[in-house]
């Protein structure tokens, strides 16, 4: 018998956990960024080591037998328990952290994600950052199944009515505006609608269904800078926001930015983490996130549109 043999590791439980979560092997390597025969090769370690047989490979999806059931509730237990002490460990200016994996809704992209990893580095000397860039409800998704630690998306509208599995930091509020071609009117020309696949797009049309607006459209196109480009062009008007503009700033010449008519319509951003895990890691990174948005985003539109306050704005004190 090996000295491995018989050994509950850490990563076998995370491994154990993504295929139960994600319901194939070939899913789960992507999420961890490993091989399917690596996947396979830890879950019969695991269920060796246990004495007991947690999935059934054979069922499309991937099944939880029993004994998976019930060794999965201890699973997220005990990966919780380990990163409440990585985060125990660390000192207080965040120094002693190892690995950050950050989701960051790709808004950010342009300037402040760049730069807040630039300040963390400072910050979390020896620390390894892993980052993945999305759509909010994905990287929120990807938050409850621990694929990542700290995620900044768009607030659903739902969090209050959440169990209170994540903490949340809200990070700034935004006015969704009317963004039209230079030197003339929407009127007559046609709706360029940001996609329903994504949370911005849906928030969009409940809005419009809500006041009874109904617009002729002719693209749904899911790229702040596409639906731009074709607002510059002449092709077309838009609603989209600030932050929008921030991300494809090379166009703001060409359009015009006007209030959008009627009751007001805005969204906020907020930092999730898992609630109680990294203790006040994630508050210490959404400070510095508010500094970010305040300087590179809100200061400059405000400059360009001040009629935008305060609905746009960073939320709380920084």
């Amino acid at each position: 018998m090996s000295d491995s043999q018989g050994r509950v590791t850490l990563w076998g439980i995370e491994v154990f956990l993504a295929a139960a979560e994600e319901g194939a092997i070939s899913a789960a390597a992507r999420r961890l960024g490993v091989s399917p025969s690596a996947v396979s090769q830890q879950l019969t370690s695991l269920e060796a080591a246990l004495g007991a047989i947690l999935l059934d490979r054979g069922a499309r999806p991937i099944a939880v037998t029993p004994a998976g059931a019930m060794f999965r509730r201890h699973a997220q237990t005990i990966l919780n328990a380990e990163a409440e002490a990585r985060a125990d460990l660390a000192m207080a200016d965040l120094s002693g952290l190892t690995t950050l994996r950050l989701g960051m809704i790709e808004d950010f992209d342009a300037e402040v994600t760049p730069r807040l990893l630039a300040d963390l580095a400072v910050s979390l000397r020896g620390c390894r950052f892993l980052l993945e860039s999305g759509a909010s409800h994905r990287l929120v998704e990807q938050l409850e199944s621990r694929a990542l630690d700290v995620v900044v998306a768009a607030d659903s509208g739902f969090e209050a009515g959440e169990t209170g599995w994540r903490e949340v930091h809200p990070l700034m509020c935004e006015p969704f505006v009317v963004i039209a071609p230079k030197g003339a009117k929407a009127e007559g020309l046609p709706f360029i609608q940001y996609t329903a696949r994504h949370l911005m797009g849906r928030q969009i049309a409940a809005h419009l269904a809500r006041t009874g607006q109904r617009f002729a459209t002719r693209f749904e196109l899911d790229s702040y800078n596409a639906i731009l480009a074709m607002v510059a062009a002449g092709a077309g008007w838009t609603i989209l926001t600030p932050l929008a503009l921030h991300h494809a700033a090379r166009f703001r010449g060409a359009v015009e930015v006007r209030p959008l008519a009627g009751e007001p319509f805005d969204r906020t951003l907020s930092l999730s983490a898992r609630a109680g895990v990294l203790r006040d890691i994630p508050a210490q990174i959404a400070g510095a996130l508010k500094a970010q948005v305040q300087a590179q985003v809100i200061a400059p539109a405000l400059k360009q549109w001040p009629w935008l306050a305060p609905a746009l704005r960073v939320s709380g004190e920084f």
